[in-house]
């Protein structure tokens, strides 16, 4: 094989590499029997200038620093990436035309990273975009590398809210290292989009918020190198959308700008008619520029090693100190051990005290303000430059964002989040701010982990945990503030619990987490002056759930164990140490299931919790009912 590399690759080859563009992405649709070859096709052209001529990519190496950055934020044109990937020579043609769409291979339908030339997951549309941003803010504020952010997107997504989330928030850090390139084909899945071909439209939006727009004929190769290269200038001080008028199915007349051609292949007749008319199958391999050497100035901190370990928080025994507020301390203890951590919030720092970090160290803090996506996809993309990012906000507000943490799931990289004001607990605000589905909602995330600590000193161990922690990791904070249980320095490791009160003579389990759990050790000394001996559990570790310890609880007191969480009834606590327990196989299970079962109002937390039944009078007299019976 043969590479051409140059940064001087002429239109004419350009023009002959946008048509095998076109008809490798016919060939690997048809091929598999599904894709979506014409949403490929009006997009050709802008790639093959793109690759050619602009984008600085060393391809043999994909993690080198100075690398620019292309996120397909239109992942269903997937078969333009990959024969994108076949034309600068990391993907073979048996690849592509064997590989794309089948079980086992990694040409999958939508791109991911088990490609290394791909930083995220895309497919739901508005996410390429906003995750962009976060990769945009580290090559500017923290890196200090050279690197452009490249994303194309769809002319569909920008009916979503995520995509102008992220234009704001890309203006207001003046992220002019961003280049967005919107292929305006005018048709979606269905018909025409909201807009279609009113460029005007598009631009004036755009502007509106703040982006420095350009217009081009999407299929003029010197229009289009004109336009990349004004985007690629950062002297204007602001984001660059590239607004491109295109031809759905452009190249093959008997699909260009017609309906009902989203998401097919072409049947194999009707597929060698396309590529005959684009002029049959070529075989260019070809590099355009690499990444310029990083300057004297350039950082790269997501490669420096941490420092010394992180001195953590102290706390008294007895104190009482909100979870919340340990959390902000316990991140400033880590970022000063390790340049890697950074910090977002949305606009609710003072209250989910991320705001200690933003104070010692601002360099390193973004605030994403009321957009809890955007949250989302910036610390996202931190972390597909290596850094560390805790993202917090109210842990309600965090359900806006969900799909972005699926996706960041499918993309493999590691997520903290912070969720406060949890639950009937923060009292008078009433049910809109009371987070009451969100432990359901990450335990159902793939590979997370989910953590609900009761006090000051397990809250900072947990942090720390979560900075080392792979995947996509929860912590819920609490409102209000409570006694610290455990001393300094005592271990909590991920999946494990802690055993409050035991005895050999134990007759029922009180398992809790967070604020529960203190409801649960006053209510084992009501137990206690009835004769009733209670082991308590904090089950700070929801996801995963140390299932030995409760194993063992349950078979000291006979199957019987009271289980009081802060949280609807599906899917939070009780349904984890349920799952935990039946696939253990006990012989026997006697659960009382204490949640929010009704829909709350205003009120004080203790009379919130009380109405809920999750204080200790409640807990008592639902182990009383399981003795009883």
């Amino acid at each position: 094989m043969t590479i051409t590399q140059t940064s001087h690759i002429d239109l004419d080859t350009v023009a002959e590499l946008a048509a095998q563009l076109r008809v490798d992405s016919i060939r690997s649709s048809t091929s598999a029997g599904s894709g979506h070859p014409t949403s490929s096709m009006s997009a050709a052209d802008l790639l093959a200038v793109l690759v050619t001529r602009h984008l600085r990519f060393d391809w043999d190496d994909p993690t080198a620093p100075g690398n620019d950055h292309l996120i397909f934020s239109k992942g269903h044109a997937s078969p333009l990436l990959y024969s994108v990937f076949k034309a600068v020579g990391v993907v073979s043609d048996d690849e592509l035309m064997n590989g794309y769409r089948r079980f086992g291979q990694r040409l999958e339908g939508h791109p991911t990273p088990v490609l290394p030339w791909v930083d995220v997951a895309t497919g739901s549309l508005g996410q390429g975009l906003p995750d962009g941003v976060g990769i945009a803010l580290a090559g500017k504020y923290l890196d200090r590398l050279p690197y452009r952010t490249w994303v194309l997107c769809g002319d569909s997504e920008f009916a979503e809210g995520s995509i102008w989330e992220a234009l704001d928030k890309a203006a207001h850090y003046e992220l002019s290292n961003l280049i967005a390139i919107v292929d305006v084909n005018r048709l979606g899945q269905s018909g025409p989009t909201e807009l279609g071909w009113d460029l005007d439209a598009y631009a004036r939006r755009a502007e509106a918020f703040g982006a420095r727009v350009l217009v081009v004929d999407g299929h003029d190769l010197s229009a289009i190198d004109d336009a990349l290269g004004t985007a690629a200038d950062p002297t204007d001080g602001r984001p660059t959308v590239v607004l491109a008028k295109t031809v759905k199915g452009s190249g093959f007349s008997e699909v260009e700008d017609k309906p009902d051609w989203h998401g097919k292949p072409f049947p194999a007749d009707m597929a060698d008619r396309a590529i005959a008319e684009l002029g049959g199958i070529r075989d260019l391999v070809l590099r355009g520029p690499r990444p310029e050497p990083a300057s004297a100035t350039s950082t790269d901190a997501s490669a420096e090693p941490a420092g010394a370990a992180a001195i953590l928080p102290r706390y008294a025994l007895g104190d009482e100190v909100a979870t919340r507020k340990a959390y902000g301390d316990a991140l400033v203890a880590l970022g000063a051990a390790d340049p890697r951590i950074v910090a977002l919030d949305g606009e609710v720092s003072n209250s989910t005290y991320s705001n200690a970090f933003a104070h010692a160290f601002p360099d390193r803090y973004f605030e994403m303000f009321i957009a809890e996506q955007q949250l989302v996809a910036a610390a996202t993309g931190l972390s597909v430059r290596g850094y560390r990012a805790f993202a917090s906000t109210f842990a309600a507000f965090l359900t806006r964002a969900h799909d972005f943490i699926r996706m960041g799931a499918i993309s493999g990289v590691d997520l903290r989040l912070v969720g406060s004001h949890a639950g009937v607990e923060i009292g008078a605000d009433g049910p809109s701010q009371m987070a009451l589905e969100d432990l359901a909602m990450m335990r159902a995330v793939h590979g997370s982990t989910v953590l609900y600590p009761s006090d000051a000193t397990s809250t900072a161990a947990l942090v720390e945990a979560m900075a080392s922690t792979p995947g996509i990791s929860y912590l819920r904070t609490t409102r209000g503030a409570y006694p610290v249980l455990y001393e300094d320095g005592e271990a909590f490791p991920v999946g494990g619990s802690k055993v409050l009160r035991s005895g050999d003579d134990d007759q029922v389990t009180l398992v809790g987490a967070g604020v529960t759990l203190h409801a649960c050790l006053r209510a084992a000394e009501i137990l206690a002056e009835e004769g009733v001996a209670a082991r308590v559990i904090d089950c700070y570790s929801v996801k995963p759930i140390d299932a030995d310890t409760l194993t063992a609880a349950i078979g000291t007191t006979s199957g019987r164990i009271v289980v009081a969480e802060d949280h609807h009834p599906e899917g939070g606590l009780a349904s984890a140490v349920a799952d935990a327990l039946l696939a253990a196989g006990p012989t026997s299970l006697s659960l009382a299931h204490l949640a929010v079962r009704g829909m709350p109002g205003s009120g004080s937390g203790p009379e919130l919790l009380a109405w809920a039944g999750l204080d200790a009078d409640h807990i008592a007299a639902a182990a009383r009912e399981l003795l009883d019976s």
